[in-house]
């Protein structure tokens, strides 16, 4: 004999099972593997991967639970849009590393092997608490020579070579990932407020599981971004050059994949015209 309570469990189960099975999805993953790709320690990418499930989890709960309670239907023009802005975050997670590749590529045909003329790597020592810190900076080199000369400070120009810039994917990553995360539940809430309305009619039901669900989407994400930082920590720590050839791979490929998310969106799915078409998934 199956207990009463035995239906509320399954459906319970169920959508902590989905949700962490939708954390697996490609633009997801890409996404915080770029993000988490130059973290150096294990437990940090793991709060990159929780904090990209908590903003995914704050645009689905509030837009999906819109969507069950009230009946709201969203436009086909809009539902592509928030699409589109996915892809448009993938490309910006990877453009650091598309572009660094093309201008390596330029500097390669013109055989140049110094990356910026005129700019030199100059280090300054300061004493922080009584330990001393090392600040390498980048200066032109006005005297063609060493800035060994403390009166040539005066000249320092202590402008930051664009390449040094950190990339969109570097800067804050935790603020990064929950901001991606939302524009990912953003773009998917329709898709799965639907879905769950189509199986569990109950509105009441229907938010409790989409609660579930956002929960496994954590936890599952949160799993996956800890067994995809482990190559790169030890890659970190061992070989240097694999590590940054698994930073600069996670950029191109978030790049590509946002460049083929835009023309699917944008030119397959018609955003751009008239006649839009949009299949929420």
């Amino acid at each position: 004999m199956i207990p009463a309570n035995a239906a509320p469990l399954a459906i319970a189960l169920l959508g902590l099972v989905l949700g962490m099975r939708h954390a697996t999805d490609p633009d997801h993953v890409i996404a915080v593997t770029t993000i988490l790709s130059r973290e150096h320690r294990l437990g940090a990418a793991t709060r990159v991967g929780v904090v990209w499930g908590l903003g995914h989890t704050m645009t689905v709960l509030i837009v999906g639970a819109a969507i069950i309670v009230f009946k709201i239907a969203i436009p086909t023009r809009l539902g592509l849009a928030m699409e589109f802005a996915v892809a448009i975050v993938l490309i910006l997670l990877g453009v650091n590393a598309a572009a660094s590749l093309v201008r390596g590529a330029t500097m390669r045909m013109r055989g140049d092997s110094s990356r910026d003329d005129g700019l030199v790597v100059h280090a300054h020592a300061h004493a922080h608490d009584d330990a001393m810190h090392s600040h390498p900076h980048v200066h032109a080199d006005l005297h063609g020579h060493d800035h060994e000369d403390v009166d040539d400070a005066a000249h320092h120009d202590h402008r930051i070579d664009a390449d040094r810039l950190p990339s969109f994917a570097a800067r804050r990553p935790l603020l990064r990932s929950f901001a991606v995360g939302l524009v990912h539940g953003l773009a998917g809430s329709a898709a799965i407020a639907l879905l769950v309305l189509s199986a569990i009619p109950s509105p009441l039901w229907a938010t409790l599981y989409l609660a579930i669900f956002c929960v496994g989407t954590i936890v599952g994400m949160g799993l996956i971004t800890t067994a995809i930082a482990t190559p790169f920590m030890v890659a970190s720590r061992r070989a240097s050059w694999i590590h940054q050839g698994l930073v600069t791979g996670s950029g191109l490929l978030s790049f590509g994949f946002g460049l083929f998310l835009a023309y699917r969106i944008g030119i397959v799915d018609h955003l751009f015209s008239s006649a839009p078409i949009w299949i929420p998934q």
